[in-house]
């Protein structure tokens, strides 16, 4: 489980493809400090998996599925990508609850810059829509964002300057795709409210 509070942002080394998949290595001086094989290091909000680790760096596979369903297939050797290791149990939930479970893709429509802050549109996939509300939780490449405005479809969040420095939403020109995560909990409330709906039709 993670939380959408970035940790560092890394770059893509190698990718490696493998026909059904990919061997990436990426740098992340940061979050190679204590990973060993097996643990998990999110990379634009996808879930990966630890290989081996050297020098600041590490290795993750990337199984077709995971290409498919996130932007990392598009990511080549320099891009920068944001990095976060799990959250340690007992630690600060910074943003909010982020499985790190990719749920489709939009893209960055346009940037709209402020005195001390930018406001970022990007567009929704209809199917997400319905999960999207006006001041909720939504991750955009891992990183753990407020909606300013909801729309069905697209939305718009508010930059601080840390995130503009420190995260790959900084550097995002329209027409980049961006990988998105709605709260877990509308999913769940909306699977139980399904489920109540089906039982009370059958009584």
């Amino acid at each position: 489980m993670f939380t959408g509070i970035v940790e560092e942002l890394g770059e893509v080394v190698s990718v490696e493809n493998l026909g059904d998949s990919s061997l990436f290595r990426l740098r992340g001086p940061i979050v190679t400090q204590d990973a060993k094989h097996g643990d998990s290091i999110a990379v634009n909000g996808v879930c990966l998996t630890v290989v081996e680790t050297a020098d600041g760096e590490f290795t993750a596979d990337v199984m077709a599925e995971s290409l498919k369903r996130s932007s990392l297939g598009a990511l080549v050797p320099g891009s920068r990508v944001n990095l976060e290791r799990p959250m340690a149990l007992g630690g600060r939930l910074g943003g909010h609850l982020v499985q790190g479970h990719v749920d489709g893709t939009g893209t960055v429509l346009e940037r709209i810059p402020g005195e001390h802050w930018e406001i970022v549109k990007i567009g929704l996939p209809a199917g997400l829509a319905r999960y999207v509300v006006d001041k909720g939780s939504i991750t955009v490449d891992g990183i753990s964002l407020t909606v300013v405005e909801a729309a069905d479809e697209h939305f718009t969040v508010s930059l601080i300057p840390t995130t503009l420095e420190l995260t790959t939403l900084g550097i995002k020109q329209p027409g980049d795709p961006v990988n998105l995560e709605v709260d877990v909990l509308a999913k769940y409330v909306e699977r139980l409210l399904g489920q109540r709906a089906g039982q009370e039709r059958i009584a």
